[in-house]
C-alpha cells in the first residue's frame, strides 16, 4: 500500500512541527485515519500514541515510517513529488504522483527557426523545433513573433518588409492544450525584456483580445486599405461577442491619431474582421498600446 498523497502532505507538516517541540499530537481526521492504516499494514506499532481521537508524533516514529519508505524505495518524508514531473520524481524513488505532476509539456514551446540541414532529412523552409523555455537564450532575439494558428505557425516565415527591423526574431505557436502553459511562461519571460512582441493571429476580437492578454506591443495585419477591402462579418462570429466590450474601452482609450483605430472601428463599428488564413497584400505592424 503506497503512502497516500494526504497522508504524505500531513506527515511533511508534522516533520516541519517536530523541529520545534518534540512531540505533536494531531486529530483522527481522514489523514491521520490513512497514516494509521499505512502503520498497521507495515507493521509500525503506534502503542500508547493513539487513542480514538487523536494520535501523537514523535521523532522516533517518523524514523519508523522513513525506514519503510527507504527500503521499499520511497522518497522520505520532507520531500514533495507534487508540480516534479514523472522524471525528477522518478529520481526520488519509485513512487509517482500522476495528479499533480507537471506535465512533460509543461515547458515546452514549438518554435519556428531558419533552415538548418539534417543528414537523411529533407530540407524544408522552416525548422520547427520542440524546446524549452527555459534553454531559450531571450538576448538572442531582437523581437517575439506569437503566431496564433497552428497551420499558419508552419507556414510562417519572418522575412517580409514588415519586420525586416528585426534581426533574429523568435517565431512561437501561440499553444494549445499542450503548448500553451509553456508559452504563457515564455510570453512573461519576454515582457521583462522590454522589447517587441508582434502578434500574428486573427483579426477579430478575440483574436485581438489574446495579443492584449499576452502583453503583445503590436499585430502583425494587412494594410487597413487592403483589409478594409477584404475583411468579412462572417469572421466576427456572435460567440465572440463578449470579447468586444474591453476593445470597446481600449478603442475609446487610444489618440485620434492612433494606428489602431481604424482597425479597431473596422472590426467593432463595422463588425467585420479576417482569419489569418485569409490574410493577404503587405503586411504591417500595427502598434496595440
Amino acid at each position: 500500500m503506497n503512502l497516500p498523497g494526504r497522508a504524505r502532505n500531513g506527515l511533511n507538516g508534522v516533520t516541519r512541527e517536530l523541529l520545534r517541540q518534540p512531540w505533536v499530537e494531531k486529530p483522527r481526521r481522514q489523514w491521520v485515519d490513512d497514516v494509521v492504516a499505512w502503520c498497521h499494514q507495515h507493521d509500525i506499532d503506534l502503542a500508547t500514541r493513539i487513542n480514538s481521537k487523536a494520535l501523537r508524533f514523535d521523532a522516533a516514529l517518523l524514523a519508523q515510517i522513513n525506514d519503510v519508505l527507504e527500503s521499499a524505495r520511497i522518497a522520505p518524508l520532507g520531500r514533495s513529488l507534487s508540480g516534479l514531473p514523472s522524471s525528477a520524481q522518478a529520481r526520488e524513488g519509485v513512487e509517482e504522483d500522476k495528479a499533480s505532476r507537471e506535465s512533460p509539456r509543461a515547458r515546452r514551446v514549438l518554435v519556428s527557426f531558419p533552415p538548418q540541414p539534417i543528414a537523411g532529412l529533407a530540407t524544408e523552409p522552416r525548422a520547427i523545433r520542440d524546446v524549452d523555455v527555459l534553454g531559450l537564450k531571450l538576448s538572442a532575439f531582437s523581437a517575439l513573433i506569437q503566431v496564433e494558428n497552428l497551420d499558419s505557425f508552419y507556414a510562417f516565415s519572418p522575412d517580409m518588409a514588415a519586420l525586416g527591423g528585426y534581426a533574429n526574431p523568435l517565431v512561437v505557436y501561440r499553444g494549445d492544450s499542450h503548448y500553451g502553459g509553456g508559452f504563457s511562461l515564455l510570453a512573461e519571460a519576454w515582457y521583462k525584456t522590454h522589447r517587441p512582441h508582434i502578434y500574428a493571429g486573427d483579426f477579430d476580437p478575440k483574436g485581438v483580445s489574446q495579443a492584449m492578454d499576452s502583453n503583445a506591443t503590436h499585430l502583425l495585419l494587412p494594410g487597413i486599405e487592403w483589409l478594409t477591402q477584404n475583411a468579412t462579418p462572417l469572421h466576427v462570429p456572435a460567440e465572440q461577442f463578449p470579447y468586444q466590450r474591453r476593445l470597446r474601452k481600449h478603442l475609446a482609450a487610444l489618440p485620434a491619431a492612433h494606428p489602431l483605430r481604424d482597425c479597431l472601428t473596422l472590426l467593432l463599428e463595422k463588425q467585420r474582421g479576417l482569419k489569418q488564413q485569409w490574410f493577404g497584400g503587405k503586411m504591417v505592424c500595427v502598434v496595440l498600446g
